[in-house]
C-alpha cells in the first residue's frame, strides 16, 4: 500500500462478513473539498485543490465502483459513501500461549515491559484451560452424587500450567529464585479441607519484577502464582526475547480475550477491572471482521499521538485487522450507576487487570480515538437493555493496534 502526494485523508472500513465499506474522502486542510474521486477495485483517487492523493489497497481486498451509494458531505469529515467491498477471510487472532505446540516444551517467562526473565527453562508437560466462574455450580446441578471438587481450588502441579480468560496459574515451587510479594514476608496457614497452605488475608500478595517494579500477578497460595497475561510473554527457551511495543501487546491481548470470550460464551459486554476490584472501563464488543485502511496525508496531528507508533508507517498509511467495540470510563467516579448495573449483571463478564494497566488501556482508547473522523468518535444517547441513555465511545480493538472509534450508526 502506498500514498503518492498525499494531501488529503483517506479512511476506509471493510466488513468482510457483510460485504461492506464506509469510505470517507477529506481535504486534510480545513474547508478544502475533492475535486474528483476515482475508485478502482485495487485503489482510491482523490484530487483536489491540494494536490493529488492516491491509496492502493492492500492485496486481497477488492471494492466494486458500481455499488457507490448513500454520498453525503459531513461537516468536519468530508465526503462519506458506501460500497460494496471484499478482503480475504481475518487471519486467526495468534494465542499469546499457544497451548498445542507449546506443551511439552521448555519455556521461558519474560516481563513484558522490560525483558526480564521471571521464569527460566521451565517445562510445562500440561497446559490445561480453567473452566468457567461458575463450574462448582454447574457440577453441583448435573451430578447424582457430592460434588468431589467441593471446597478444593484448582492449583498447578509443577510441570502445570492453567490458563484464565486473562491470566496464566503456574507454580513455583520448584523455583528458588521465584519472584516474591512485594512488602511483609507471606504467612501461611494450613486448612484441613485443602491440600495446600493459603496466605492470610494480611498478606500482600502482589509480584513485582524486580527489574521495572511493574505488577505482574498476585501470589494465590504458597506455591501457586497468577501471572497476568498483560505482563508476561512465555516463550520457547531457544527463542529470543521479541521486543514488542507495550501499546500494541496490551491491545492484543484484551482483543484476543473478548473475541474467545464472546464466541465461546457469547458474552459480548465486558468490564474492566483493576485487581483493586475497582471497575476503569466499560466495554461492549460489536463486531470481529472490521479491516480499517488509512491515509492520514501529510497531517500532523497524528504525531499528537505516539501510542500508534508501532502502526503507522513512515508514510502515514496503515491497514490493521479490527474488533469493534463501545467503551465508557469509569474512573474518578464517571458513570457509577451504569457501572453498578453491569456487575450485576450476569450476562456481563469481567476481566481483571492490575490497575495501572487499566489506565494504560483507557489511555490507549483516549488517544487513539481522536485519530478518527470526528463524526466516528462517539456515539451520541445509545440506549442500552438497561434502560439509561449515555453517550458512549466506540472503538477499534485489533491484534496490532487498538485504535478506538465511535460509531453513529452500525454496520
Amino acid at each position: 500500500m502506498a500514498t503518492v502526494a498525499a494531501e488529503a485523508r483517506v479512511f476506509l472500513e471493510v466488513r468482510r462478513r457483510l460485504q461492506s465499506a464506509l469510505l470517507i474522502l477529506g481535504d486534510s486542510k480545513e474547508g478544502g473539498l475533492p475535486m474528483a474521486v476515482s475508485v478502482t477495485p485495487s485503489s482510491l483517487r482523490m484530487q483536489s485543490p491540494g494536490g493529488c492523493t492516491e491509496l492502493r489497497l492492500p492485496a486481497g481486498v477488492r471494492l466494486a465502483p458500481s455499488s457507490c451509494r448513500g454520498l453525503q458531505h459531513v461537516p468536519g469529515d468530508g465526503l462519506h459513501l458506501r460500497l460494496h467491498a471484499r478482503a480475504e477471510c481475518r487471519p486467526e487472532l495468534i494465542s499469546v500461549f499457544n497451548q498445542s505446540s507449546q506443551a511439552q516444551e521448555c519455556c521461558t517467562f519474560y516481563c513484558q515491559s522490560c525483558g526480564e526473565v521471571v521464569i527460566r527453562d521451565r517445562m510445562l508437560l500440561r497446559v490445561l484451560p480453567l473452566p468457567g466462574d461458575n463450574w462448582g455450580a454447574l457440577v453441583d446441578e448435573w451430578c447424582c452424587h457430592p460434588n468431589p471438587f467441593a471446597n478444593k481450588p484448582l492449583h498447578p502441579q509443577e510441570n502445570d500450567c492453567f490458563t484464565g480468560d486473562c491470566f496464566y496459574l503456574v507454580n513455583l515451587k520448584s523455583d528458588l529464585w521465584q519472584p516474591r510479594p512485594e512488602g511483609a514476608p507471606v504467612e501461611t496457614h494450613h486448612p484441613s479441607s485443602e491440600n495446600h497452605p493459603k496466605l492470610t488475608p494480611k498478606a500482600n500478595t502482589k509480584v513485582i519484577c524486580k527489574r521495572c517494579k511493574v505488577m505482574l500477578g498476585e501470589t494465590v497460595s504458597s506455591e501457586t502464582t497468577k501471572f497476568y497475561m498483560t505482563e508476561i510473554i512465555i516463550l520457547p527457551s531457544e527463542r529470543n526475547f521479541p521486543i514488542i511495543p507495550r501499546s500494541q501487546f496490551v491491545q492484543s491481548i484484551i482483543a484476543q480475550c473478548m473475541v474467545e470470550l464472546s464466541s465461546a460464551r457469547s458474552t459480548f459486554r465486558f468490564t474492566i477491572q483493576g485487581h483493586d476490584d475497582k471497575v476503569y472501563i466499560l466495554l461492549w464488543l460489536l463486531n470481529s471482521d472490521s479491516l480499517v485502511i488509512e491515509s492520514l496525508g501529510q497531517s500532523t496531528s497524528i504525531q499528537k499521538f505516539p501510542v500508534l507508533e508501532d502502526v503507522l508507517k513512515a508514510d502515514a498509511s496503515s491497514a490493521w485487522n479490527a474488533v469493534k467495540v463501545l467503551y465508557q470510563p469509569c474512573i474518578k467516579s464517571r458513570n457509577a450507576e451504569l457501572s453498578s448495573l453491569w456487575e450485576n449483571d450476569i450476562s456481563v463478564h469481567s476481566l481483571t487487570l492490575p490497575s495501572t494497566t487499566c489506565l494504560e488501556l483507557l489511555l490507549i482508547l483516549s488517544k487513539s480515538n481522536a485519530t478518527l473522523p470526528p463524526s466516528l468518535r462517539c456515539m451520541n444517547s445509545f440506549q442500552g437493555p438497561w434502560s439509561t441513555r449515555h453517550n458512549w465511545s466506540a472503538g477499534f480493538v485489533s491484534p496490532f493496534c487498538l485504535v478506538s472509534a465511535a460509531m453513529e450508526e452500525r454496520f
